[in-house]
């Protein structure tokens, strides 16, 4: 079997390695020349445990390969951001310019996943888009039995564990019909060990909306629970450890906001469809999008003009190099606009060079941990990273420190 997959980002790519691992023939593509390149030559752009092993076997196998052009296949899955716009409006444009690539190629019998975490009815839109892109083709939306299959099967993977959960975890298969779910879920079974659960396609789409949503509302206690704390005057992780004794209780804990392509994004798309039912879901994205500011004041209170602040971290999450809606990157770029005459020195040891949205700012700089701490007149932990968790205690306490991951308590 071949198999085209359409973006060779944090999910496209090793689902690609899974695939190809496996034995189906793989053609990946993506836009982006520079990660094409580095794939055929057996190397991996981005940082993620076991998968540079994974693409160097399957690349030296001649099961994988990427290109910058689409070509036929016997199945198409579409891996591509989906980001919002404007008033937290879903853009779907790179689903529509996947979805125009792999037209012209489709042949009777072929299957299109949607992989893309996406509003509810998104897999629908496809069949339709194709539809009109080849008429000479049928499609699931109004045909019982059509040339083209088409389904969602949303990604749910944890970054830093993505070789081993694509493969463990149970998968959601939802289908145009019934029949186009049995069909995308013959693709899932060459590398799933998990169950794989057939459903409807919007069904499947709302269940991956709702996974993010469930765990957005839940940081979104503990932060709201970090400012009361902050306001009676105790400590919020001493409170969530003798919470979380109780059995039935498990609180997360508070940070600087979310990140990630996923949860920072995905709830808004429940918001978008039911805007006037949605109202725990949108309070809870708005306490999260609040807490860079929050961080911002606390650094204000400790750093006087002219201070050189050391920012530890850029990545969403901990031992990870994903800085996509990183609430770090958006602290210091308040940070800087806050007060110009500071000094940032942003450590990240994950990244070589500084995102877009902060590489233009001129009281910012990429600096490694060492020199950093040396330098520093003040700290702000954004990012547990493990490098950072081995700072000693007696070390950071001797600098004007903020801490939003609380691994500095003891």
């Amino acid at each position: 079997m071949k198999i085209s997959v359409i973006g060779l980002g944090y999910i496209g790519l090793p689902t690609s390695a899974a695939l190809a691992s496996r034995g189906a023939r793989v053609l990946g593509v993506d836009l982006n020349t520079h990660f094409v390149d580095e794939i055929n030559a057996g190397r991996v752009p981005i940082v993620e445990p076991d998968l540079d092993s994974a693409v160097e076997k399957a690349v030296a196998d001649g099961m994988l390969t990427a290109s910058t052009q689409v070509e036929g296949a016997d199945a198409f899955l579409i891996a591509v951001p989906t980001p919002f716009k404007g008033d937290h409006e879903p853009d779907l444009s790179y689903i529509e310019s996947a979805v125009s690539s792999i037209a012209p190629v489709l042949q009777p019998g072929n299957i299109v996943i949607l992989e893309s975490t996406s509003p509810a009815g998104t897999t629908r839109k496809i069949s339709e888009w194709l539809a009109q892109a080849r008429p000479d083709l049928t499609f699931p939306h109004d045909h019982e039995s059509p040339d083209v299959f088409v389904a969602h099967c949303p990604e749910r993977v944890l970054p830093g564990r993505i070789m081993i959960e694509m493969v463990s975890n149970d998968r959601v298969v939802g289908g145009i019909s019934p029949h186009c779910a049995q069909k995308a879920a013959e693709i899932y079974r060459i590398f799933c060990q998990g169950e794989i659960l057939l459903t409807d396609a919007t069904s499947a789409e709302m269940a991956k909306l709702t996974e993010n949503a469930f765990r957005d509302v839940n940081i979104a206690f503990a932060n709201e629970l970090a400012e009361i704390c902050r306001h009676i005057g105790v400590d919020v992780w001493e409170v969530i450890r003798l919470a979380n004794r109780h059995p039935r209780v498990n609180i997360l804990n508070p940070g600087p906001g979310v990140g990630g392509h996923c949860i920072a994004v995905d709830p808004w798309f429940i918001v978008d469809a039911a805007p006037d039912q949605a109202n725990l879901i949108r309070t809870a994205r708005e306490t999260n999008d609040a807490r860079p500011d929050t961080v911002v004041a606390d650094v204000a209170r400790i750093a006087p003009s002219g201070a050189v602040i050391a920012c530890l971290g850029l990545a969403f999450k901990a031992n990870i190099d994903d800085l996509r809606e990183s609430p770090a990157v958006t602290v210091v770029s308040r940070l800087s606009k806050a007060d110009p005459t500071w000094q940032l020195l942003a450590v990240e040891p994950h990244v070589e060079h500084l995102p877009a949205a902060l590489e233009t700012l001129e009281n910012v700089r990429l600096e490694g941990l060492d020199v950093a701490l040396a330098s520093a007149d003040a700290v702000v932990l954004l990012v547990d990273h493990d490098r950072f968790k081995a700072i000693s205690n007696n070390e950071i306490r001797q600098i004007p420190h903020v801490d939003t991951r609380g691994i500095w308590r003891e």
